[in-house]
């Protein structure tokens, strides 16, 4: 089989300006997608930054593109404005075989009324962010009547920015017979369930580099039960490790590890049943997030938690039941990632450590704590969270709080993290080194025209 371009049903016109570019053979995401993009097909595409993505649902979004008809034809959500400039660019270099394309970023954080001007002059292709797009829609400034692709852009990440809802109101919008393409590096529910909804009959394409089985490194280590506090921090400390999941037996035990790592300046926190609703929910927040180096947990509290990235997993007491064991070191090493799981086994617990023995089919990995290097420097994590007191109520949406940010806040969109948002609040996760700026961006300035309060997590 042949990964060449000049294999696809395209233009002569459009392989001339593929040859130009230096686009000859086929990346991987290429070969598998455009086949299907260039039949018609609803596509779910894992994919990752450097795969070729963009040019390859580029190359399928131009080729129905009728230059004589300004109407927008073609839409691509991105999640910030520097992916949409950059796709925006892309696509541009990739339409040059054909005259006259006109392509429109539409982002927040830049005024509104130039856009309403180039949207009047008409343009064949947007790429946008969710937020922007919406409100253009709502303003009756963009159409997509005769809209014949659709492409969600880093999908994972829209969902994870709170643009779920944005996303939904836009397609909802769109007509029936179009063609959706879902890119997305990781494929958690949420994905299943937009595709499940919005998607015809896809065709699912992984690049199977991409997405191997990660491999759960699994350390045991022989404690005296009064060293379990002491353990846990040895092992953060030298592994540095986050994000974590710290498992532990009961409420109280979780309560006085996660006090105890703040004490020695490990980002921490408690997850279990004894918190209400709203504590529960901004413990989970930081630590998606990554605000949060380490979550200190039970199993119950646990349940049903899908944290993308998590580096370890720490048993500060064994399980009972070893299927529970299999469980919770399984939340690590995902997508593809190497995880790392590490057990501490009290002589009380020895019966456990054998029944998880037998059930693997295979001898526990034992090392000691001795062995041990820890580093003195605090753990912190990577992100700042900021509390913004107006939520879903307020008619606050996660587009208002970016275009703040990024517009007069003067901070990239790459430095913003997860935008979750709740009824009556709303957070947002920022690179750490810029916190205070964006602090100050937002206390000082205005978000959908009014002054909100605002505070760091």
């Amino acid at each position: 089989m042949t990964n060449a371009f000049s294999s696809l049903p395209l233009p002569a016109s459009m392989l001339a300006n593929l040859d130009d570019l230096g686009y000859r053979e086929m990346t991987p995401i290429q070969a598998s997608s455009l086949p299907l993009i260039l039949k018609g097909r609803d596509l779910i595409a894992q994919a990752k930054t450097g795969s070729g993505k963009t040019a390859a649902f580029a190359i399928g979004l131009l080729k129905p593109i009728n230059p004589r008809f300004f109407g927008c034809q073609a839409l691509v959500l991105c999640p910030t404005r520097e992916l949409a400039d950059q796709v925006a660019k892309e696509i541009r270099r990739l339409a040059r075989a054909e005259a006259n394309i006109k392509v429109l970023t539409l982002c927040g954080g830049v005024p509104f009324g130039p856009q309403i001007g180039s949207l009047e002059h008409g343009a064949h292709i947007i790429v946008g962010t969710p937020g922007r797009v919406q409100e253009h829609q709502n303003k009756g400034t963009l159409k997509l009547d005769g809209l014949n692709t659709l492409v969600l852009d880093e999908a994972d990440r829209m969902l994870d920015m709170g643009f779920i809802d944005s996303i939904a109101a836009i397609i909802e919008r769109t007509p029936g017979r179009r063609q959706t393409l879902l890119f997305s590096a990781t494929y958690p529910d949420a994905i299943e369930q937009l595709a499940a909804r919005f998607l015809r009959d896809p065709e699912r394409v992984e690049v199977e580099s991409v997405h191997d089985e990660g491999q759960i490194k699994q350390r045991f280590y022989e404690i005296d039960g009064k060293q379990r506090e002491e353990a846990v921090i040895a092992l953060l400390r030298h592994f540095r490790s986050q994000p974590t999941v710290a498992f532990c037996a009961t409420r109280q035990q979780c309560d006085e590890i996660a006090a105890r790592l703040e004490a020695e300046k490990i980002s921490a926190a408690a997850l279990h049943g004894d918190l209400e609703q709203r504590e529960r929910d901004q413990v989970l927040t930081l630590f998606a997030n990554r605000s949060l180096s380490v979550l200190v947990a039970t199993d119950v509290a646990a349940r049903g938690l899908d944290i993308a990235g998590l580096e370890a997993v720490i048993n500060v007491e064994l399980s009972r039941d070893p299927q529970v064991h299999v469980h919770r070191i399984g939340r690590s090493g995902r997508a593809g990632a190497k995880g790392l799981a590490l057990s501490l086994v009290a002589p009380a617990e020895a019966s456990r450590a054998q029944a998880i023995e037998t059930q693997q089919g295979a001898p526990l990995s034992w090392h000691l704590l001795n062995e041990l290097q820890p580093h003195a420097q605090a753990l912190l994590p990577p992100m700042r969270t900021l509390c913004i007191g107006a939520g879903r109520k307020d008619k606050l949406r996660p587009g208002d709080i970016l275009g703040a940010l990024t517009g007069e806040g003067g901070i990239s969109g790459a430095q913003v993290g997860k935008i979750a948002i709740f009824d009556h609040q709303a957070y947002v996760a920022v690179d750490r080194e810029v916190a205070s700026q964006a602090l100050q961006c937002l206390t000082r300035g205005r978000i959908k025209g009014r002054g909100l309060k605002v505070r760091a997590v």
